[in-house]
């Protein structure tokens, strides 16, 4: 973790080093994305001013947790699961009360005709080590009242859906009792079983299956820019410590806040310092038979 997302008190802060005036989304395969030099959108990047800024995603963390609004309409974003699990982990460690982990029990599907190999490969050790897609971690670490999202469809006309926001309410060993505060279902008190999962069919980085028995959920504090596609945010803090990677990733980091106000970035350069400027990757492509 470096020193541009730190804590001081109560006050946790992904701040706006520079607020995004104007971006040319069609500027090139690779096109940068800058922000107006102006005073009143810079902050002094040093850790007491990260530690003190008062107007980040979530400002007064611990003096809200318990304020179940709080944690409606607002996230941070970030481009890898790598990032967002770092920034997930550290919010957590911040919020007081006891930490329960649930480990994921992991084995080769049986029907899968590409593990026919020798059964010593594909062992619960190596299965709990790969990720894919919409797969919760192997490991869980969860608090009560800590922010949770859905990754899967359990009861639609309940409320919940893929995507559904919750806030942890109680944990047992075997099921999790939570309150949405997203969607048409906000205040309804569900229980979220431990379900057994497999790898999406569309991620064709595996060449096998294998079922993954989890709780289907993520911690929600931060989530992958791609994850956020098509929700409505009043509070959006961009982490951008690596470039985006895809097509359009930066547009739809930056579609999901409702209003720039609401909008806070922090980009860094290559090594690692605070940076102004952050790449766009615009495939031509996509636009050549556009007219």
């Amino acid at each position: 973790m470096n020193s541009y997302m730190s804590t001081n008190g109560n006050t946790f802060s992904i701040v706006v080093v520079m607020n995004l005036c104007r971006l040319n989304v069609f500027g090139g395969m690779y096109g940068i994305a800058n922000a107006f030099n102006e005073t009143k959108l810079l902050i002094n990047p040093n850790i007491e001013e990260c530690c003190n800024y008062k107007k980040g995603t979530y400002p007064s963390l611990l003096e809200n947790v318990s304020d179940i609004s709080f944690f409606q309409d607002r996230a941070i974003l970030a481009p890898t699961n790598d990032i967002v699990d770092s920034l997930n982990n550290f919010i957590l460690s911040m919020i007081s009360g006891e930490k329960k982990t649930y480990l994921s029990a992991d084995s080769p599907s049986t029907h899968d005709e590409n593990i026919n190999g020798p059964d010593h490969i594909l062992t619960p050790e190596f299965l709990t080590t790969v990720k894919s897609s919409g797969l919760p971690n192997h490991e869980l670490n969860l608090k009560v009242g800590v922010p949770i999202m859905l990754l899967r469809n359990i009861d639609q006309p309940l409320g919940l859906c893929n995507g559904t926001h919750l806030i942890i309410t109680q944990m047992g060993n075997f099921v999790l009792k939570a309150k949405i505060i997203s969607g048409n279902s906000i205040g309804q008190k569900v229980y979220i079983p431990r379900l057994t999962l497999s790898p999406s069919p569309s991620d064709t980085k595996l060449s096998f299956t294998f079922q993954h028995k989890q709780f289907p959920i993520m911690v929600s504090f931060a989530m992958t820019i791609n994850k956020s596609q098509g929700q409505s945010l009043k509070n959006v803090g961009i982490y951008l410590p690596e470039p985006i990677f895809s097509h359009g990733q930066l547009y739809v980091a930056l579609s999901c806040v409702t209003s720039r106000a609401g909008l806070k970035m922090l980009m860094c350069d290559d090594e690692g310092r605070v940076s102004n400027k952050t790449n766009n990757v615009v495939y031509k492509e996509v636009f050549q038979n556009l007219r």
